[in-house]
């Protein structure tokens, strides 16, 4: 895992790239998240999703609704960058709609996107 950080606003994001999973359980979500505000002292993050289980995409799982509670609980906000087109599920699409128009968790196509949301400051 490589993490570099851009700054925004005066809001630092970190931006991680993974030839690997990063994210397969609640566990390795909570581990990731403390690696990343250890290292980088960033509470906004930008992960391709190809770093995340296929599991997390099929909402029957249960498994995104457990991670991304981490996430909030800590207070954490994450952009994950990639397609998901590929997804057919409405009650996935509705998730993402969902979550897009929130202000902590973000499924978007692009990085460019991802600091964009990111770098706006909610209070």
């Amino acid at each position: 895992m490589k993490i570099t950080t851009e700054k925004e606003n005066n809001i630092k994001i970190a931006v991680i790239s993974s030839r690997e999973l990063l994210i397969t359980d609640v566990q390795s979500a909570l581990d990731f998240m403390a690696t990343v505000s250890f290292e980088a002292g960033c509470d906004r993050i930008i992960l391709n999703k190809s770093a995340i289980c296929e599991d997390f995409f099929n909402l029957r799982t249960g498994l995104a609704g457990e991670i991304l509670q981490k996430f909030i609980n800590y207070h954490m906000k994450i952009a994950i960058v990639g397609d998901f087109s590929m997804y057919s599920s409405k009650n996935l699409k509705d998730f993402i709609y969902e979550c897009n128009n929130g202000k902590d968790i973000f499924f978007l196509s692009n990085e460019k996107q991802a600091v964009e949301k990111l770098r706006i400051s909610y209070s």
